[in-house]
């Protein structure tokens, strides 16, 4: 009984029956804020770009068809507002190590680079351990397994199964996103652009957003199974995806996997660099997504303890 609670059940495309669980508002302890998390049903897609569009051989493909397993994603990248329920949380540390459950130093410089800080633009400029970081607040707050989104999920939540598809045209990417050629050289508030096919907001363009995954050049050979993920396994490079508003339109597709750099913290005047800031990537947000098959509590913390060592 219940699954039923959970989730309905659809038939897809190819005859699979697929969980597609049900979307939600989660609301954020101690405000009156919420966001909404879109069920994703499971399923099977292609990953990577056809040999035709591909920028980068061996960053998108040889094509792969990957099995995705249903799960929640949020409808737009995280807010300043919700980043500040956590990021001013008093009840918690201020520490530069990242361990247990602390909140960020302060920012030594201003990282909105004056492009201001409504409560509905996206925040920026943080980095994997500190998105990390704050999923597993959301989940001492709400009991749900909050995480990024591996580089397959956030794939195939960009195509929605396939059924969106965005030209790299300026004028069609103008639409769903904002990038170099429409933003102003800043970023915006979240849901001004139309959505995808799964109701998703700015997957391409606004901020790029952190997944999971360690980056790894030949992740398309490597890869194999139901949720594919590339474990942790040095800091720098890790994955992004979507592009930027800094971005041209080229690099705004959902295959582009683009890889962070120690350069994102040139500046950083702290030693040894922070772990929470990027002092040079102003173009660096995330959003959340949360696997319907929810493991045990000493499961969820070992998860999150390998991205902060």
């Amino acid at each position: 009984m219940y699954r039923h609670f959970l989730c309905a059940l659809l038939f897809i495309p190819g005859g699979l029956l697929a969980q597609v669980p049900k979307t939600y508002d989660q609301s954020l302890q101690g405000s009156a804020l919420s966001f909404r998390m879109v069920g994703i049903p499971a399923g099977k897609f292609l990953m990577g770009s056809p040999v035709d569009e591909r920028h980068r051989e061996e960053d998108e493909g040889p094509q792969k068809e990957v099995q995705v397993s249903a799960f929640w994603m949020s409808t737009h990248e995280v807010t300043f507002a919700e980043w500040d329920q956590f990021f001013k949380d008093l009840s918690l540390p201020q520490s530069k190590q990242i361990d247990g459950v602390t909140r960020p130093t302060p920012q030594y410089i201003d990282l909105t680079w004056g492009m201001g800080r409504d409560d509905r633009q996206p925040t920026n400029s943080m980095s994997q351990q500190a998105a990390m970081m704050y999923c597993k607040w959301l989940y001492t707050k709400t009991g749900h397994f909050y995480r990024l989104p591996t580089e397959a999920e956030w794939e195939y939540a960009c195509k929605a199964g396939q059924k969106s598809t965005f030209s790299s045209d300026p004028q069609s990417l103008a639409q769903v996103g904002y990038f170099k050629d429409n933003s102003g050289g800043k970023f915006h508030k979240v849901e001004e652009r139309k959505p995808n096919a799964w109701g998703l907001f700015d997957m391409l363009g606004n901020v790029s957003e952190w997944t999971i995954d360690q980056y790894d050049p030949a992740y398309f050979t490597k890869i194999s199974g139901t949720d594919p993920l590339v474990p942790p396994a040095a800091r720098y490079p890790r994955t992004t995806r979507g592009g930027s508003y800094l971005d041209g339109a080229s690099e705004l597709r959902c295959s582009n996997r683009i890889p962070s750099d120690a350069k994102w913290n040139v500046r950083d005047p702290q030693i040894p660099k922070s772990r929470w800031w990027l002092t040079d990537g102003a173009g660096i947000g995330f959003r959340v997504v949360r696997p319907v098959r929810q493991p045990g509590a000493e499961e969820i913390e070992k998860f999150y303890n390998q991205y902060f060592k």
